[in-house]
């Protein structure tokens, strides 16, 4: 049975009415038999039937035991860094999205949880930054925006050796494209308000879990910090979900051609996608995902924040707004968007430059979206 049907045929028939759509169980509380005695639910904090199903439905596709929904992806990753104490230590990759960096260094910082940032797309840097503080090393492949790949398995390898977690935001490529559970990760996080949601109408976070002990941990944070995903929100990435192999293949299609494109105009300094030849971790790529994304980012041969900013002022089909991963294509400019909140020099040095891009390539038809560019430049 492939991949796409499994998923479908994972999502369960309502039992009580036969419902093929998983119902809303919009309530707060449940009335018990006696005090204590109830059917599996007391409050919709600490579970909800609408909430369990998709918990359930990403943990089958993640290949993960223990799935937990919370009401975004930074409240994902306040979750997993939860399970550090002070005097703990961070190892991060380098190109990391602007609020998992925020967090870290604003938040977690002051209760003396360090973090240090690698390029990760070499193993040999997080095997070379690690000491007896490490406890988590945090990963992104493809990274948000320069779509860095980093290895998985090598990188897992390391992390057991060392008996350091190894957490995968597997935003980007989506369980529909790679499974880092399989290749030796110990949690994976989703923001799912991207693919998984796939349609710009949701805010989510997933974090999935192999280690059921660990995954105990993660759901105790969930119910005793709140900061869960609300009934309605969970069907909208149930929704979402039942169409995520379809929406990928054509993410994937659009996205290769127009990198393709951006490679040869001459106003293109650099074009960042691992489906590219030219990317520098392709063969990594291809070795762990089944298809590169939907997401192209590119940088102008003429660095200058005022150019890039009145390109992605102009495009017609392609609408400026942050987030990524809906059916319709968006363009931003991560210098003054969604990676503001990281120092200048920091962001240059992971190779953020004020001229870059970042598409995420919707499913429109890939000679509309071609067009839009090239009428932009």
């Amino acid at each position: 049975m492939s991949n796409a049907t499994q998923l479908l045929q994972s999502i369960p028939i309502d039992p009580l009415t036969g419902a093929l759509a998983v119902p809303i169980y919009q309530t707060s509380t449940y009335v018990q038999e006696a005090p204590g005695v109830n059917k599996g639910y007391d409050y919709s904090r600490t579970n909800n039937p609408t909430r369990e199903t998709l918990e359930k439905i990403a943990a089958q596709l993640e290949n993960g035991s223990i799935g937990a929904a919370f009401a975004s992806g930074l409240a994902a990753i306040d979750a997993v860094v939860k399970l550090l104490k002070t005097g703990d230590e961070i190892i991060a990759v380098d190109d990391i999205y602007g609020g998992a960096y925020r967090l870290f260094t604003q938040v977690y910082e002051q209760y003396g949880i360090t973090v240090k940032f690698v390029d990760a797309s070499d193993p040999e840097n997080i095997f070379n930054a690690i000491t007896e503080k490490t406890k988590l090393i945090w990963i992104e492949t493809p990274t948000n925006p320069t779509l860095k790949i980093a290895d998985i398995k090598a990188i897992a390898n390391i992390a057991k050796a060392h008996r350091c977690l190894l957490c995968v935001d597997n935003t980007f490529a989506s369980p529909a494209l790679q499974k880092p559970l399989s290749l030796g990760a110990d949690i994976v996080m989703h923001s799912a308000t991207k693919y998984l949601g796939g349609h710009s109408d949701v805010i989510a976070g997933l974090v999935i879990i192999k280690d059921e002990t660990l995954g105990a941990r993660i759901k105790f944070f969930q119910n005793a910090c709140g900061a869960v995903l609300a009934p309605f929100d969970s069907w909208l990435i149930i929704r979402g979900i039942e169409t995520l192999y379809l929406r990928i293949k054509q993410h994937c299609i659009n996205a290769q051609a127009v990198a393709e494109y951006l490679e040869t105009h001459p106003a293109v300094d650099k074009v960042f996608y691992p489906g590219l030849k030219s990317h520098p971790n392709h063969d990594t790529a291809k070795k762990q995902q089944k298809g590169f994304g939907g997401v192209v980012s590119f940088s102008l041969k003429e660095d200058n924040l005022k150019l890039a900013e009145k390109f992605v002022s102009n495009t017609n089909i392609f609408k400026l707004a942050e987030s990524l991963g809906g059916v319709k294509s968006l363009i931003s400019h991560p210098a003054n968007m969604t990676h503001k909140s990281i120092p200048a020099e920091k962001r240059r040095a992971a190779g953020v430059s004020d001229s870059l891009i970042r598409l995420s390539v919707g499913i429109e038809e890939v000679e509309d979206l071609i067009n839009d560019l090239e009428k932009t430049f």
